[in-house]
């Protein structure tokens, strides 16, 4: 992945959600209306200045983050969730 053409602001991150099970452990499919919404993924922008706004997650952080948390936005294609860093639940 190239460099993302967005900064967050404040204590804010972009986030690269994880894809949602296509199957069960068992084999069936899962439909679309079916999935549920990660809840985790891969941080992939942080703030210009991490130290001032104390970010404490960094770029390439596998992260857990709560169910409805963050705003969903589209850039070059690709969707992203900006969201608090308050948000993040862990960081795995």
């Amino acid at each position: 992945m190239g460099k993302l053409n967005i900064r967050p602001l404040g204590d804010r991150v972009v986030v690269e959600a994880a894809k949602a099970e296509e199957k069960t452990v068992s084999g069936i499919i899962i439909p679309d209306t079916a999935k549920e919404k990660p809840n985790q993924g891969v941080v992939v922008a942080i703030p210009d200045d991490e130290k001032e706004n104390q970010v404490t997650v960094k770029v390439g952080d596998n992260i857990l983050y709560g169910k409805y948390a963050g705003t969903e936005i589209e850039v070059d294609g690709n969707n992203y969730l900006i969201m608090n860093q308050e948000d993040i639940l862990a960081v795995i």
